[in-house]
């Protein structure tokens, strides 16, 4: 490898932009293409929440990265609204596990703490807590804009004398001793490492270099909440999923007469075509929303459904994402992808084990993340 490799990211949604940050900042040599625009695939389409409120150590430290990253991007001008995170138990075991993570992410230099069912209006006045045994809180979580930290990114990236091409498709794959000459719809490119971080596109990026990915493009749906009148309070995230439990309704602020709800749960298991997919709401999923509201926040104030749009979750067999090389033997090719519905948060961290990984051979920032090898045992179809 050459003192200053010349780093290919493929993708410029956030995991891509986050590699290549960490790349140009260690002195890399980076371009970055991206078929489309930046932050045009599912970044541009995420709800955008960052939150800690898990109850796996491994989440919460890959999180504690990822927070470490977040505050530096916010000096250079992202906004990060820290609108607080509320996670739901209907249990009293996952109020266990809720007071489990409350230590851990103390540990891990995160504030939160646990709430009784009858506490719950305290935070959300609206809140029907039927059902509930409580939930975990975290007042600093909240949510950004993915394509305003994907523009940021860039900018930072090309100040550095790096480049990012937009709408620069690659189209063929050839193997040289120095590394790879790429062919894009807008010439040639050599480099000596690739990075597939093309989220919903991934597999077929894999596929022009002889590899087998397996991440699901999951559709997942949003739509605003219109409301008569500003609460006279900001709503904070609220989650009713606690590992795979729960209906996986989520709603938050996004306006002071507006929220955005989605349901981190999907009904058809087949994988999307990222070409070709119904990029709107259906009618069906609007009123299973509804229905989903009625039932936990009834009494809002002349609530009704605003736009809706459709996004895609890159999903892994085991549902955590791939870092790392897919093939022992061709070590240059990096992998970067699969994070679903919370590649937004984990981006930064990704980001910066995918910069390990092509300068370092290993995710030295963060050994333990040597679990996110897409090995073979994990590279499997769901």
């Amino acid at each position: 490898m050459t003192q200053s490799p010349h780093v290919v990211v493929i993708g410029a949604g956030t995991l891509g932009m986050c590699t290549a940050y960490n790349l140009a900042k260690q002195g890399a040599r980076v371009t970055v293409l991206d078929a489309n625009a930046v932050a045009s695939g599912s970044s541009g389409r995420s709800v955008g929440v960052i939150g800690t409120q898990f109850t796996d150590l491994f989440e919460i430290q890959l999180r504690q990265h990822s927070m470490r990253q977040f505050r530096e991007f916010e000096t250079f001008g992202l906004n990060i609204n820290r609108i607080g995170y509320l996670r739901l138990a209907r249990t009293s075991e996952q109020m266990d596990l809720f007071a489990q993570s409350v230590l851990m992410q103390q540990e891990a230099g995160f504030r939160s703490r646990l709430y009784q069912a009858d506490q719950l209006k305290e935070i959300v006045p609206h809140i029907s807590t039927e059902g509930l045994a409580g939930s975990i809180f975290g007042p600093d979580d909240g949510f950004i804009d993915p394509h305003e930290l994907c523009m940021l990114l860039a900018e930072k990236v090309k100040e550095a004398g790096n480049v990012v091409r937009q709408f620069c498709k690659l189209e063929k794959v050839d193997r040289v001793a120095s590394g790879y000459q790429l062919q894009t719809s807008k010439g040639l490119v050599e480099c000596d490492i690739v990075v597939n971080a093309a989220g919903a596109w991934a597999p077929q990026v894999a596929e022009l270099f002889g590899q087998t990915l397996h991440v699901k493009p999951e559709r997942h749906e949003a739509i605003t909440i219109q409301l008569d009148e500003p609460l006279s309070y900001t709503m904070p995230m609220v989650m009713d999923l606690v590992n795979g439990e729960g209906t996986g309704l989520n709603f938050r602020h996004e306006k002071p007469s507006e929220l955005i709800a989605e349901v981190h749960k999907v009904t058809s298991l087949e994988p999307e075509n990222p070409d070709h997919y119904n990029d709107q709401c259906d009618e069906a999923s609007k009123i299973d929303l509804a229905e989903l509201l009625l039932e936990r926040v009834p009494e809002l104030p002349g609530a009704r459904l605003g736009r809706g749009w459709a996004g895609l979750y890159p999903m892994t067999h085991d549902k955590r994402p791939f870092v790392g090389p897919i093939d022992a033997s061709e070590p240059s090719l990096i992998t970067a992808a699969g994070a679903g519905g919370y590649g937004i948060q984990l981006s930064p961290v990704i980001g910066q084990l995918a910069a390990d990984w092509v300068l370092q051979g290993e995710p030295q920032s963060f050994p333990e993340a040597l679990q996110l090898k897409p090995t073979a045992d994990r590279n499997i179809s769901g």
